[in-house]
């Protein structure tokens, strides 16, 4: 579960960041100033539409490895023509949705601004700041959620329905289910330390990247920006289901995975080897990381394999455009 949203992709020149005040590889909420970008990209830069949201594209990444019918996604869209291109492109990839359809909100928008290698995300909530607890606890949804046996959250869900998140992670503690939980974005250790705080307990598995990572640190008041050193910080937090050690998972886009295990020493794992010129798109790179790794998990298999699939994955996913 997570924001649900349509993203609307265009390349662009540095001068596009620089007119809505946007820094490359960037991934912030949108502010009144940029809301002109949307029909600014879908108007004169050739933009295209694709299936977003973090834990969406990493649920499509996870139904893409595993056996049909895996995979359940919630989430929360407006009833307007964005909706109906999520559906058709979740059922085009095998994906089993549960949209909440809010009648008062448009569809959440991302726009993914491309310039080089690097892109830049600014998304509009829009019904995706929508979901509800109401919804998760309906009969129809909750009978999904108890028939699970992993449950996936990304961080970006704290600015939505941390209740909802709290309801996951305590049934995931009290029948010893798998919660892996993404870090998704930089501001979320920044500004919504308090819900993602309250969420840790819960986490078996906790996926950010370096930036994420950073960010926590900072927040938590960590006197170092040793990635290792983080990692071992997350994988060390108290946790409410003692039946299950503590993984975190740090990625360094090129650099080695970070793994470390209930507060051990630092594991690492070279990426796999790309070239340059094959790379097309970073957008949803690290929702593809997190989709093979949890269908690992799913699937059984060893930590290791688990890390290889998630690089595997990513590195499919940069060589095309978006989170495909």
């Amino acid at each position: 579960m997570l924001t649900t949203k349509i993203d609307i992709q265009a390349t662009a020149d540095v001068a596009l960041l620089e007119k809505y005040g946007v820094k490359p590889n960037d991934a912030i909420l949108a502010e009144e100033k940029h809301l002109g970008l949307y029909e600014d990209l879908l108007n004169n830069y050739s933009a295209k539409l694709i299936a977003g949201g973090g834990a969406q594209n990493t649920a499509r990444g996870a139904q893409y490895l595993l056996p049909p019918n895996s995979v359940v996604y919630l989430g929360c869209v407006g009833d307007d023509k964005y909706a109906a291109i999520l559906h058709d492109a979740v059922k085009a990839a095998g994906l089993r949705v549960e949209y909440r359809v809010d009648k008062t909100q448009p569809t959440g928008r991302c726009g993914v601004i491309i310039t080089g290698h690097n892109r830049s995300m600014i998304t509009d909530l829009g019904a995706a700041n929508h979901y509800n607890l109401d919804h998760m606890k309906s009969p129809e949804i909750w009978k999904l959620v108890e028939g699970a046996t992993h449950y996936f959250v990304g961080g970006f869900h704290l600015t939505v329905c941390p209740p909802a998140i709290q309801a996951l992670a305590e049934e995931a503690a009290k029948h010893n289910k798998a919660f892996v939980f993404s870090l998704s974005a930089p501001f979320i250790p920044q500004f919504f330390k308090d819900p993602l705080d309250a969420s840790a307990p819960y986490w078996d598995y906790v996926i950010g990247n370096e930036s994420e990572a950073l960010s926590y640190a900072e927040s938590h008041g960590l006197a170092t920006k040793d990635i290792k050193e983080i990692a071992k910080h997350l994988a060390a937090l108290p946790k409410a289901n003692t039946k299950r050690e503590r993984v975190a998972v740090i990625t360094q886009g090129t650099d080695p995975t970070i793994v470390v295990v209930n507060g051990q020493e630092a594991q690492e794992f070279p990426v796999h080897a790309i070239e340059s010129s094959k790379i097309n798109d970073t957008t949803g790179a690290g929702d593809a990381f997190a989709a093979g790794f949890t269908a690992g998990l799913v699937a059984g298999e060893s930590l290791a394999q688990c890390v290889d699939q998630g690089q595997w994955l990513a590195k499919l996913s940069i060589q095309e455009l978006g989170p495909s």
